[in-house]
């Protein structure tokens, strides 16, 4: 067991030494590879008035559906309709379209962008849907997100998750910085830096906070952080090593790894800090804890049982402490995630000499291996499930990655330069959704 720690220790300073400098608001290229094999057909027309704006509304749009896997593009080369009544529908049905996305852009005197959408039935030559706002240019790709969340949600029926963010550590020289972007790696803000490594970022629930843990003492602590304000405060700074922060589903408490009576073991703490209590002790290191979906379980690794395994452990009740193991394939089992279903849960997998993403079923048991690279961690769902975001390594170097949640179709969100690390995907925000609906 003593072993595993060691590893997994040398493991994580490895990936933090073996960073590549990079530019800390880099923007992202996308890559996609697959696709399922029934796609929508959509075509964007680009909105009017767009080469006023420093930022292509349409093209957003169009990206972030791209992306899913679920939309086969359209060329709209040779038609401009802004209008439902421009619309020449038997053009689009020829083309073989069966929705239409057509819009206006209109720079108004105080300098906001007043951006209008309807999405059309071609089949039907009807309305499905239309949206209006005023923002600000600053705003420009949040409107465009939110637009692509109400086309995939009305085509679908499933939510949309254009309009969230994602966490990660991203490294540039000897400096290590956590970072916050678009769901698409665009807007990369630093939350906060240090020359010490950063690890295991985590999203509170309503996504106001982010808990993480900083070796800016020569010590691992973990610390939860306001956004907004860029208050944080050292929840966790006992003996030894803290770590692994893991939010309850209603935001009030923590699950934490603690060294403090000698080996790795899981603490619940309330989120301030308070209340430490031991979920549960054994004789080999636990950790990477996450909560199910209605908090009344974790899912953990643990070596318990001889090597790295997966086990499930209930936190009240007649069961509290007692500890399930779920994982049998392989001898190399970490970094389990809940889907936002609680149906089943992502972690990766030692497959021979390389580390992939893989899903299990609670109720079944059955594996299904995601990707197929030579070295992927750290998997986080999308608050819909229907996508997992990770980290990937091409030639040395930490890339963001996505994969659909049936394996159908992968993303490849790589940084011109730099090394990313650790990516969580953060929860749905109602402040994100902005605008109006119109007929």
């Amino acid at each position: 067991m003593q072993n595993f720690l060691s590893r997994f220790t040398c493991y994580v300073f490895f990936l933090f030494l073996s960073m590549a400098y990079s530019s800390l608001n880099a923007a992202l290229n996308i890559e996609i590879f697959g696709g399922g094999a029934t796609r929508i057909p959509i075509a964007i027309v680009p909105f009017s008035a767009e080469s006023k704006l420093p930022q292509s509304v349409t093209a957003v749009v169009a990206a972030d559906l791209e992306r899913t896997g679920l939309f086969r593009m359209i060329d709209s080369l040779g038609h401009t309709p802004h209008e439902p009544e421009e619309i020449i529908y038997a053009d689009w049905q020829n083309r073989g379209a069966s929705a239409l996305v057509i819009g206006n852009t209109t720079v108004l005197p105080d300098g906001r962008v007043d951006v209008r959408f309807r999405l059309m039935d071609v089949a039907k030559r009807t309305q499905l849907v239309g949206f209006a706002g005023t923002v600000s240019v600053e705003q420009l790709r949040a409107v465009a997100h939110r637009i692509a969340d109400i086309v995939y949600e009305t085509l679908t029926g499933d939510i949309g998750v254009f309009s969230t963010r994602i966490a990660f550590v991203l490294k540039q020289g000897n400096k290590y910085a956590l970072q916050v972007a678009d769901s698409d790696g665009f807007n990369a803000q630093s939350v906060i830096e240090y020359t010490e490594p950063i690890i295991s970022p985590a999203w509170s629930p309503d996504g106001s906070k982010l808990a993480y843990v900083s070796f800016e003492n020569k010590k691992p602590v973990v610390y939860v952080q306001t956004l907004s304000t860029r208050e944080r405060k050292a929840v966790a700074n006992f003996k030894g090593s803290n770590s692994a922060p893991a939010w309850s589903p209603d935001g009030s408490k923590l699950a934490v790894v603690l060294t403090m009576h000698g080996g790795s073991q899981i603490f619940l703490m309330n989120a301030d800090g308070s209340g430490l209590q031991r979920l549960a002790q054994s004789s080999g290191i636990d950790t990477e804890p996450n909560f199910s979906p209605d908090g009344r379980s974790i899912i953990f690794t643990s070596d318990r049982g001889g090597s790295p395994q997966i086990y499930r452990m209930a936190i009240s009740g007649e069961r509290a402490g007692v500890a399930e193991r779920l994982t049998f394939e392989g001898s190399y089992n970490v970094s389990p995630r809940h889907s936002p279903d609680g149906k089943s849960f992502a972690y990766i997998h030692r497959n021979g000499g390389r580390f992939n993403i893989a899903v299990q079923d609670f109720a079944r048991r059955q594996v299904q291996l995601l990707t197929d690279s030579r070295f992927d961690e750290s998997p986080s769902f999308a608050p819909n499930g229907k996508m997992i975001l990770y980290a990937s390594e091409i030639n040395g170097r930490g890339i963001l990655s996505v994969v659909s949640s049936d394996g159908q179709t992968k993303q490849r969100l790589s940084s011109q330069i730099g090394d990313i690390r650790e990516p969580v995907w953060g929860p749905l925000l109602k402040s994100q959704r902005i605008g109006n609906y119109v007929n």
